[in-house]
């Protein structure tokens, strides 16, 4: 594997790595290619286009003009493909594969430049190196007859030998050159085709949809602890209560009884918080029943008076419901603790594919994000999601926080 992650790296290290490594070849192979290609595109476009304006007055050559997207197109595949001997790495977005195309710019300059510009300097560069390679064969040339480079007469053993050196020297230059050259004709035909803003857009995407998946795995591992805690933990615990309450009924008055009775308090109380604790990592209400039972349930628990306007019907995707129940229950558990309110409303429903939820209170009012309530939390789960979380609490209330997030 090369030491350099492309040609243009190779360029600018040292000159002995440089020269060791795959990179001047395969920048020679990309500007050896170029000549035939060059040559063939133009061939095809002078063709295409001769016919197309001689026949355009039998309307034919509308039909003939009208396929330069398709040769563009085709071109700029091949380049695609091309650079990566000199900018290894993916391919830039290929049009789709149906056969009607969009006259595309891009593709459309990257094909004159390589039928008529890239072709012509390439060729250039190819006959500067014949000079040092001639004057490597020196040695061997000068048996058969004189040899006359750049105005430099060849015509012994001694002066064969000199010619050597300078053509090592001179290949190392051109070599150089040529790698040079290769690497801006593979840039500007990248930064044509796959320009960076396409890439960023690219880029944004593919980081969208892994956070997305990142919040799907997460919360298929928080449903697998909510089953093993439900079916393990808590069935042991009822179990435990349950053998308890049985020694409590067969025990004799004493200390004996005493402590059992405190031994079965304590296990009902870690039971209740244990189902506590399982409902804050996955409620098996909104498993089962879906976003509307589970506010509900909230609501029933909730020591401020909730009034649910819920226009949400049937299942959303897992993780937008569950982010829906906690940022209700969160929204809840700050109007009991911190707004001093007297009511609250849980508003739900959704609109042109976006679930839109909102909880308002009458309290004090002057929530902060940023003050430790929770809240910072519920935006960084909404981000995950690519929803948006909007407070507003002015001091003396009243407060709605509202979340809004894409069905995907």
């Amino acid at each position: 594997m090369s030491r350099f992650p492309d040609a243009w790296s190779a360029v600018r290290g040292r000159p002995v790595r440089f020269l060791t490594s795959v990179w001047p070849w395969r920048a020679l192979a990309y500007v050896a290619s170029t000549l035939p290609i060059g040559l063939a595109w133009l061939l095809v476009m002078v063709v295409v286009l001769g016919v197309g304006v001689a026949t355009i007055v039998v309307v034919a050559g509308l039909f003939v003009l009208a396929g330069l997207p398709t040769l563009a197109h085709l071109a700029a595949r091949g380049e695609r493909w091309r650079i990566r001997l000199v900018i290894p790495g993916r391919r830039g977005p290929l049009a789709p594969r149906d056969g009607r195309r969009p006259l595309s710019w891009p593709e459309m300059g990257v094909t004159v430049l390589l039928a008529t510009l890239f072709w012509l300097v390439d060729a250039v560069a190819l006959v500067l190196l014949t000079a040092p390679v001639v004057l490597l064969l020196a040695p061997l040339l000068v048996r058969y007859d004189t040899l006359e480079v750049a105005g430099w007469r060849v015509d012994g053993t001694g002066k064969a030998w000199a010619a050597v050196a300078v053509g090592l020297v001179a290949l190392v230059l051109v070599l150089y050159a040529i790698t040079a050259l290769a690497c801006g004709q593979a840039a500007l035909v990248r930064q044509l085709l796959d320009p960076p803003e396409a890439r960023l857009v690219e880029a944004v995407a593919q980081l969208r949809k892994s956070r997305s998946g990142l919040v799907d795995a997460f919360e298929t591992e928080r449903r697998r602890i909510e089953r093993d805690l439900h079916d393990g933990v808590q069935q042991r615990l009822v179990a435990l209560t349950m053998t308890l309450g049985s020694a409590e009924l067969d025990l004799p008055s004493g200390p004996g009884l005493e402590l059992v009775r405190e031994a079965h308090q304590q296990a009902e109380q870690a039971l209740a918080d244990l189902r506590t604790t399982i409902r804050g990592i996955h409620p098996q209400v909104l498993t089962d029943h879906g976003l509307a039972a589970a506010v509900h349930e909230i609501a029933g628990r909730s020591p401020v008076p909730v009034h649910l306007d819920l226009a949400v019907e049937g299942r959303l995707p897992p993780a937008i419901e569950a982010a829906a129940y906690f940022f209700v229950s969160e929204s809840l558990t700050n109007v009991a603790k911190h707004a001093h309110a007297r009511s609250a409303q849980v508003h739900a429903w959704t609109s042109d594919g976006t679930l839109v939820v909102s909880v308002v209170d009458d309290g004090i009012g002057g929530a902060d994000p940023q003050a430790g309530t929770g809240l910072a939390g519920l935006r960084a789960r909404l981000d995950a999601l690519d929803g948006e979380l909007d407070v507003t609490s002015p001091a003396g209330g009243p407060t709605q926080v509202r979340m809004t997030c894409q069905i995907q």
